[in-house]
């Protein structure tokens, strides 16, 4: 089988990558990345020569180049990583969210149309519901919450997601949503929360924490969500919704400061900053449906996934920290720009 996997040079679509070569040596994987800022070729090395995996360096908002892509190697199922996710930048610059994550869903969609596919799967996430009180910790987001942005990051998935069902219902274009909690892991891009910490502490640099720091987040460890992403496309229901959660709600200063115990530093490194526009107070998933239909559950508590995320961000300073110096703009080119399956 031929897979499509968008945005996979990326946090969580690396991870997916990783996973699915491994996993399926007879599937081959085809990524497609823009390689924006966040896009980082030194994620995909430990893979890029494998039998089963190929690399498109191409923007999915371009209809010509992905039209060529699904001509040429005849993909059995589409994965849509790809998208623009920093909630701040999306406040500064909203019109790149809209861009990447509305129209290039769009051209997506109409290739699978086109050119026909078995599945066509949108990872999108919980932040599409909007938020929660923290005052009602029995309250959690499913399927069935109504869709009530707070940033255009998450107006533009969910613009996205309505594009999807609607390609579903009118053309019959089999497809399935995922919408997942924070995730952590290996390859985290820097700016997010958990790998900021912790280089910002490994380097005896403040960390920003946003307000009080009682906003709350659920964290899902990113094998987990890769886990869950495989078994959707799959064996899930071609027109559902799935919402997939880590079960490990922790405000953001619980976060911050297990980080800064683990890595044997002084909680003096936290720094109060102001707070973010429309910031949201809580988010929590409640899984139940992927649980009941399809026997998933997160098989990695945070306790453990946060000493795993940590002792892998120790082991891999180089690819951090050419990240913060910009090296790694630079890798690509360097190592494959002149590799015939650049597209």
């Amino acid at each position: 089988m031929n897979i499509i996997v968008t945005g996979g040079a990326g946090f969580i679509g690396g991870n997916f990558c990783h996973y699915m070569t491994e996993k399926y040596p007879d599937d081959v994987v085809l990524c497609i990345d823009k390689l924006t800022y966040a896009g980082n070729m030194e994620t995909l090395a430990p893979i890029m020569d494998r039998k089963n995996f190929k690399f498109f360096k191409t923007d999915i908002a371009d209809r010509e180049a992905v039209y060529k892509i699904f001509e040429d190697e005849k993909p059995d199922m589409v994965v849509n990583f790809a998208a623009e996710s920093h909630v701040d930048r999306s406040i500064n610059e909203p019109e790149i969210f809209l861009q990447t994550n509305v129209i290039g869903t769009s051209v997506l969609l109409d290739a699978c149309r086109k050119y026909g596919i078995k599945r066509y799967h949108q990872v999108s996430t919980d932040e599409v519901y909007g938020d929660l009180p923290l005052d009602r910790p029995d309250l959690f987001f499913t399927e069935e919450t109504p869709i009530h942005t707070s940033s255009p990051y998450s107006a533009s998935k969910a613009s996205a997601d309505l594009l999807v069902q609607a390609y579903s219902r009118t053309y019959g274009l089999p497809c399935t949503i995922s919408r997942c909690s924070n995730n952590y892991g290996p390859y985290h891009f820097p700016e997010k929360l958990i790998p900021l910490v912790i280089s910002n502490v490994l380097n005896d640099k403040p960390v920003p924490v946003y307000g009080t720091g009682e906003n709350v987040r659920d964290w899902l460890y990113v094998k987990d969500h890769c886990i869950a992403i495989d078994l959707i496309i799959r064996k899930g229901t071609a027109g559902e919704i799935y919402n997939i959660g880590g079960h490990n709600e922790k405000t953001n200063m619980e976060v911050v400061k297990t980080v800064i115990k683990a890595l044997g530093k002084s909680e003096d490194l936290i720094t109060h900053v102001s707070d973010r526009l429309g910031h949201d107070r809580r988010y929590a998933i409640d899984p139940s449906k992927i649980h009941n239909e399809l026997g998933w559950l997160p098989e990695t508590p945070f306790n453990e996934g946060i000493k795993k995320t940590i002792q892998w961000y120790l082991d891999n300073r180089e690819w951090w920290e050419n990240i913060i110096k910009g090296d790694y703009q630079n890798y690509y080119e360097k190592m494959y720009g002149n590799r015939k399956t650049i597209s």
